[in-house]
């Protein structure tokens, strides 16, 4: 029988969870505790920006404030985090990050990837900057960013990619990476107030839903299927990335999310995934949202990949050229986000 340890809780309730699980647990807090002090001590004194000085400053600065979040740190906390929070916030803040017309992607170089990665992260800030001041900044600029992603779904486009996004605001393709992170963005903005219209998010739900595509066979009474990238298809990359944003969009029960689910849960995640952090994070995201069995296994899989992988000074490294060239900054505040799901603490993570 596994070895239980009791826990009292203040209302005298009693729980017996497995010593090994509440090891794991402790972990996993170690392995983000160390990630936060790495991310800070990458912060630019002068700057503020969080960043391997490579590329897309404000986009990987904005990871690593969500990352930070996701640990239970505030902008606000009278603390070594808080003040890199707020000095790192005001780096994303600058008056030349975000272009006239709302864009974030532009002076980074990080295009419409970055535009919803910085939007979804001053989405998760609203009302938590360091002080009113900078609550004001937030919300304004926020508002800005997310009146320019809506402004780019209504571009023209044919039916098959209708609702979604690509890389440029003004594209008149889509595709689901570019699409499931402005989807997210306005789904953390409308939680959090601001106006976004029901049919934005109806449209970018008719998007992904028409990039699914169930298997040729069923096995048993289980009907798998995934989504693709620009066409109907089952990468397991894209498919983590429509299981996430069906959900988000409050699409819990849809046969989408339940095939998508069922597919992740048998075929899991391997080290040598082409985007292997990206993957990663949508997988233990999405399948946190589903629940039960599903969220138990990506918990325990998240746990088993990343902790071995992480450096004695807190990083994690892209493991194929094309991650790699994201720095370690990217890697270290996608498993962050990848291993935070038992936290909860963003709005837009909570089920």
């Amino acid at each position: 029988m596994a070895q239980k340890a009791v826990i009292v809780l203040s209302a005298g309730l009693v729980l017996a969870w497995p010593v090994a699980t509440l090891q794991a647990e402790d972990k996993v807090d170690e392995a983000m505790a160390k990630a936060t002090q790495y991310l800070i001590s990458t912060q630019d004194p002068g700057t503020g920006g969080i960043h391997n000085k490579m590329r897309h400053e404000t986009a990987m600065t904005s990871l690593a404030i969500l990352a930070m979040a996701a640990c239970g740190n505030q902008p606000s906390d009278p603390t070594p985090e808080g003040e890199a929070m707020r000095k790192a916030l005001a780096f994303v803040l600058r008056p030349d990050a975000q272009e006239k017309d709302g864009y974030f992607g532009q002076s980074d170089g990080s295009r419409m990837y970055g535009h919803g990665i910085t939007t979804l992260m001053l989405s998760e800030m609203l009302g938590m900057g360091g002080d009113a001041a900078q609550d004001e900044v937030i919300r304004n600029k926020c508002r800005m960013a997310i009146d320019l992603i809506l402004r780019s779904q209504k571009v023209s486009k044919n039916d098959s990619n209708r609702g979604g996004w690509r890389y440029s605001p003004d594209s008149g393709d889509s595709d689901m990476s570019v699409t499931v992170w402005q989807t997210m963005a306005l789904r953390a903005a409308k939680n959090a107030g601001l106006d976004v219209p029901k049919e934005a998010i109806d449209d970018a739900v008719g998007y992904i839903r028409r990039l699914y595509q169930p298997d040729t066979e069923n096995r048993g009474n289980v009907k798998m299927g995934g989504f693709g990238y620009q066409t109907k298809g089952r990468e397991i990359s894209t498919t983590a990335e429509g299981l996430l944003a069906m959900q988000v969009c409050g699409q819990y029960d849809a046969d989408e999310v339940k095939g998508a689910s069922d597919r992740l849960l048998k075929d899991g995640v391997r080290q040598g995934e082409r985007w292997f952090f990206y993957t990663t994070y949508y997988y233990a995201q999405g399948m946190y949202q589903r629940g039960g069995k599903h969220a138990d296994e990506a918990r325990r899989v998240v746990t088993d990949l990343l902790l071995p992988l992480q450096s004695r000074e807190g990083w994690w490294e892209g493991i194929n050229g094309e991650e790699r060239q994201g720095g370690k900054v990217y890697a270290t505040a996608m498993a962050v986000l990848s291993l935070s799901v038992k936290n909860h603490f963003l709005p837009i993570y909570q089920r």
